[in-house]
């Protein structure tokens, strides 16, 4: 690729039930000022409201706090469910949020992803993903344009609206769609001219569809006159890392189960074989591409494996979760930051080639320096001796009188 990496987190979060969901968030808080303070660059937050494992009901509300204690960190909502929303609603806080984090703001898009949330209210699952792209185009339109908009559909109306703010980022801040393995998500991106945020990437079925996603999109924008640029398609995936496999290995003993279990019964989307037994999910896990559990080197191959499938994209972003206890959650994040993210950032050739043309010429490098301080000594004595030998050069004798 021409272009650097940039890198962040997708946090839906995933928090086992059972414990105290306050202090669950404030890690989730906590996380994303560590992740600001490492060099990370973006952070987007998810949007449910049923089977208590992801318990952020409010993205916007989250990240107008996370945007009061992080500095750098981009955040986005990953990602608003449109049919939950009425469209006006939700384009004017998205526009007050960008103002309130001063442009760090980004809007993520999807239909919803837990099937027990349109239940409650009312919403017909295999209507959610006409109802994304009916609420997308009018929230554009409200963003876009300056003309009052109106719509009408089965279930929003809009009447002559529009938005009292525009938006502090100039043109407007970022849109990005989510996709798993269906071609809506792409087929959405290319139509509007939007980013992609491919959610189930190194799922086996996600990660076949890769490329075949970005074709959809190209195809999509050639068709309504758009353009797309993969610099704004994310790839999201988990890893947990430490400095050797084993010990990556024995860290996510925690709560590795618990996270596979919940994929299995609740979101049913079965990731790894029916048992319990940490080292066999881990072995799964691995062999299957979906996740990495061990070293640098491991992550390293995992990265560039999704750039030779896709052919090419922005953002890898972790799929957040509490695989291993707070401490080596933490030193994970800070371990790809510190080996992984440099190498493809472009950051690391310029130090090494630096070091290496030091170290050739060092020879001659250590030669003239030796020689000049060969000549600092040799003119400081030369020095000394001229004065010794000329007292008309020292320094002035004490002219005052005895007391």
């Amino acid at each position: 690729m021409d272009w650097p990496l940039s890198f962040g987190i997708f946090l839906a979060p995933f928090h086992p039930v059972g414990q105290n969901p306050t202090l669950a968030l404030e890690r989730d808080m906590e996380l994303l000022v560590r992740l600001d303070e490492l060099g990370y660059d973006e952070a987007w937050i998810g949007e449910h409201h049923s089977a208590g494992y992801e318990i952020i009901a409010s993205p916007e509300v989250f990240i107008s706090a996370a945007s009061q204690r992080t500095r750098h960190l981009r955040l986005g909502t990953g990602v608003s469910s449109l049919p939950y929303h009425h469209p006006l609603i939700l384009a004017d806080r998205m526009v007050l949020l960008d103002h309130l984090t001063r442009g760090r703001t980004m809007f993520g898009v999807g239909p919803g992803a837990l099937p027990s949330d349109a239940f409650m209210m009312g919403i017909e699952v295999e209507r959610q993903r006409e109802m994304m792209e009916e609420s997308l185009e009018a929230i554009l339109a409200l963003l876009r344009g300056n003309e009052p908009v109106n719509r009408r559909t089965d279930w929003f109306t809009l009447n002559d609206a529009r938005l009292q703010m525009r938006p502090y980022t100039h043109p407007g801040f970022e849109v990005a769609v989510a996709a798993q393995v269906s071609p809506s998500g792409p087929r959405a991106a290319g139509r509007f001219g939007l980013g992609l945020l491919s959610i189930g990437a190194t799922s086996q079925g996600g990660f076949d569809v890769l490329g075949s996603h970005w074709t959809v999109m190209e195809e999509r924008a050639a068709q309504f006159g758009t353009s797309v640029d993969r610099r704004r398609w994310r790839l999201v995936g988990p890893m947990h890392l430490a400095e050797t496999e084993e010990q990556a290995r024995e860290e996510v003993a925690f709560g590795l189960a618990d996270w596979v279990d919940y994929f299995r019964r609740v979101a049913a989307l079965p990731l790894a074989p029916e048992t319990d037994d940490s080292s066999e999910l881990v072995d799964a896990l691995n062999a299957s591409g979906f996740a990495v559990i061990g070293t640098p080197d491991m992550a390293i191959a995992q990265i560039q494996r999704l750039i030779d499938q896709s052919g090419g994209f922005g953002t890898y972003l972790f799929m957040a979760h509490e695989w291993a206890r707070r401490e080596p959650t933490l030193r994970s994040y800070e371990l790809f930051a510190r080996e992984v993210m440099p190498l493809f950032q472009g950051s690391t050739p310029s130090l090494v080639g630096s070091r290496d043309w030091a170290a050739a010429n060092r020879p001659s490098f250590i030669g003239a320096a030796g020689a000049a301080i060969m000549k600092a000594i040799q003119d400081h004595h030369a020095e000394k001796a001229t004065r010794a030998g000329n007292p008309a050069t020292t320094e002035p004798a004490d002219t005052q009188p005895a007391q």
